[in-house]
């Protein structure tokens, strides 16, 4: 399993995260994603929280194609985003 996980800072996080919406319904169908989020930090107005779960690294690539968008990089300040292979699951629920 590879989880990608991290956060963007953007100035207009409404109109980024409209212009998100798209993708992640796309993202939630697409063969091997388990999980797709882009979601608005409650504490930070500028933060953009990301969250995916991908079956395998070969659905990741298959669903990025060619990444974001040119608007979506250009909304972005900065960003801390982070891929993570998972050997190991246990449900806490």
């Amino acid at each position: 399993m590879v989880i990608v996980a991290g956060r963007l800072y953007v100035d207009d996080r409404d109109g980024y995260l409209a212009g998100c919406s798209e993708v992640v319904a796309l993202a939630r169908q697409a063969p091997g994603c388990l999980d797709f989020s882009v979601s608005a930090d409650l504490v930070e107005s500028d933060r953009v929280n990301v969250f995916e779960r991908w079956e395998s690294r070969e659905a990741v690539e298959a669903f990025r194609g060619s990444g974001p968008t040119s608007e979506q990089l250009a909304a972005i300040r900065s960003a801390s985003v982070s891929e993570y292979d998972v050997t190991g699951e246990r449900s806490l629920t």
